[in-house]
């Protein structure tokens, strides 16, 4: 079955970085995007970054400069390299991505089940 595992959230102090992983296995088809989500406590969840099979990304306005998507097709992982972290940045992180299924001829949407990510003094 398809798998999305996140890792490295945390805490950090305001101005540290983190780098989040998410690393995906059992997926046949091929991925059209990726992507990472936040929720903080009591708010809606929000796209933070995402990254498209041709290589293009786009940034919540927040996070511009500051946030960098990447993914490694080799490792079947993607990144979220976090730097100059605030405390607004606090919230559990999520990794998401869509298969075509080429059989079906539909998209699927899989869901990671969260890392939390603190930053705080």
């Amino acid at each position: 079955q398809v798998q999305l595992v996140e890792s490295g959230g945390g805490l950090v102090q305001p101005g540290g970085s983190l780098r989040l992983s998410c690393a995906h296995s059992g997926i046949g088809f091929s991925i059209e995007n990726m992507g990472w989500y936040r929720q903080a406590p009591e708010k809606e969840r929000e796209l933070v970054a995402a990254i498209n099979r041709g290589g293009s990304t786009t940034y919540l306005d927040s996070v511009k400069g500051r946030f960098t998507i990447s993914r490694d097709n080799s490792l079947n992982t993607m990144y979220l390299q976090m730097n100059s972290l605030k405390p607004e940045d606090t919230a559990v992180y999520y990794c998401t991505l869509y298969g075509w299924d080429s059989i079906h001829n539909i998209l699927r949407r899989y869901w990671g089940q969260g890392t939390q990510v603190t930053v705080s003094s």
